[in-house]
């Protein structure tokens, strides 16, 4: 098995995590049309959970395809009520999803796959269940306010990490798994590959 890692990833987070755990790698971002992945699997009544595992598993492939070495798909997809939900493209989104989540509880489900030569050699998804205290607009207005852009760069409108955390009651699941990434099962199957040291 090879050495060269790389990311099919644009996320900040996502790479900060491999590269805090020690690991070497390129970034590669993977430009797959998600929406239309998820639209044919939902069509033909997958899960969310089928789902983030598909989309991680096309970004490993995408890239794999094209370049040597262990490529890292990795994605994730938030899930309330049955509905998959989709990132925010505005603030008035942003809102009206943050008024959804309100005293709800909803799973975010990150999946990883690792491939190779057009591959997939191993995938796994997490799942966490987050669970919402009750927000009121004001709150809502001064946490977009002060959260800015980045909110719409997550599928939830939150990073765990920052600001996002205030929104939470309570959060069952792996922390990495929330952040985007199941980091344990990853480094589990990499020292299985004998990709870093055992």
């Amino acid at each position: 098995m090879t050495e060269n890692l790389i990311l099919a990833s644009g996320s900040k987070i996502r790479a900060t995590l491999l590269t805090n755990a020690g690991l070497s790698f390129d970034v590669m971002p993977a430009h797959i049309d998600e929406e239309a992945i998820k639209d044919e699997y939902l069509a033909r009544a997958h899960s969310p959970k089928s789902v983030a595992l598909k989309l991680a598993q096309e970004k490993a492939l995408h890239i794999s395809l094209r370049h040597d070495g262990l490529v890292i798909g990795a994605d994730s997809v938030v899930e309330i009520e049955r509905d998959l939900i989709s990132k925010s493209d505005t603030f008035d989104a942003a809102k009206a999803l943050l008024k959804r989540f309100s005293g709800q509880t909803h799973y975010l489900h990150s999946a990883v796959a690792l491939a190779q030569g057009g591959q997939i050699v191993w995938s796994h998804v997490g799942t966490a269940e987050l669970s919402v205290r009750r927000l009121n607009d004001a709150f809502i207005d001064g946490y977009l306010a002060q959260a800015g852009e980045e909110v719409l760069k997550s599928v939830g409108c939150y990073q765990l990490e920052g600001l996002g955390l205030q929104l939470f009651d309570d959060i069952r699941g792996d922390y990495f798994t929330i952040l985007g990434l199941p980091m344990l099962p990853l480094l589990n199957q990499l020292r299985h590959l004998e990709v870093i040291a055992s």
